[in-house]
């Protein structure tokens, strides 16, 4: 076989590798959405994507079609080296960007108020409260009204609003479960607040997508999606299996660790997430001083 041959083959090979990478990141991120936020964005980037692409494809075919029409063995092409100015083709120019400009600007609008990360999903089941705690380098996740706590594995009821409070002991994160929506970040001393909803049971991955260290890559959590009897059952078994979240507990967990089993505790200190929050408890060295 011919090196030319064989560099087509390689060629072909490569593509259609990139291509099903493509498709399948396409099966796990924010183009395959499991909740109304996450179908909603992706609403979003598709219709951006399209008004993006009425121009660019235009634009595109013109400029072949100008390559062709003002070549040199085209006698039907006029040369005017003293043309300067039309007044039509200024308003084209500058009306179409403009029209580009207003439709995004009206659509991120539209979604920036109706996607607010805090603002309450329409549903008829009451939400989850879920408080969030990033420290270095791991997820931990505790469940207020049930009085339970877990790290490295986010557990919710299908159909249900999950409100979230989220905090952090150290540097900026950012929580991020592409098929769900809403990456929002974590900060020391101060809460943000996120909506999301998981309306199929399954398993989704979460991760941190602001870089924060060493153990920044691995900073991941299992998202799993059951159905409500299910979820109290998961709730029940964490109760029996022991295990308590308290002050100094959570001093060893807030210190720097690339340690990612995932753990469970029965019971929660009251009122932990708000000493965690005021800087009592948790908060690294670092994140005081600054």
């Amino acid at each position: 076989m011919t090196p030319i041959k064989l560099g087509r083959l390689s060629h072909h090979a490569s593509t259609c590798a990139l291509v099903c990478l493509t498709l399948a990141s396409c099966s796990e991120g924010p183009l395959d959405p499991h909740g109304p936020v996450g179908k909603a964005e992706r609403l979003i980037l598709l219709d951006a994507t399209a008004i993006m692409l009425a121009v660019g494809v235009p634009v595109i075919l013109l400029t072949f079609c100008f390559a062709w029409w003002f070549r040199s063995g085209n006698a039907r092409a006029r040369y005017r080296p003293e043309w300067e100015y039309s007044g039509r083709i200024e308003m084209i120019v500058w009306s179409i960007p403009a029209l580009v400009i207003l439709f995004l600007g009206g659509i991120a609008w539209i979604g920036a108020h109706d996607l607010d990360p805090p603002a309450p999903l329409k549903s008829s089941a009451p939400p989850l409260e879920v408080q969030v705690v990033s420290v270095d380098w791991r997820w931990i996740f505790i469940y207020p009204e049930q009085a339970i706590a877990s790290i490295d594995r986010l557990t919710v009821p299908v159909g249900v609003p999950i409100h979230f409070h989220l905090t952090s002991t150290s540097v900026m994160n950012s929580f991020f479960i592409p098929q769900l929506g809403s990456q929002i970040y974590t900060m020391p001393g101060m809460t943000t607040q996120l909506s999301l909803l998981a309306d199929r049971p399954g398993t989704y991955s979460g991760l941190s997508s602001q870089f924060s260290g060493d153990g920044f890559s691995d900073m991941r959590f299992d998202v799993l999606a059951l159905p409500s009897t299910e979820f109290q059952s998961w709730v029940d078994s964490t109760r029996g299996a022991g295990g308590v979240l308290d002050r100094p507990t959570f001093e060893q967990l807030a210190r720097p660790s690339s340690e990612h089993a995932v753990r469970t505790f029965a019971e929660v200190t009251t009122g932990l997430f708000d000493s965690i929050v005021a800087g009592h408890v948790g908060m690294t060295h670092a994140a005081a001083q600054e």
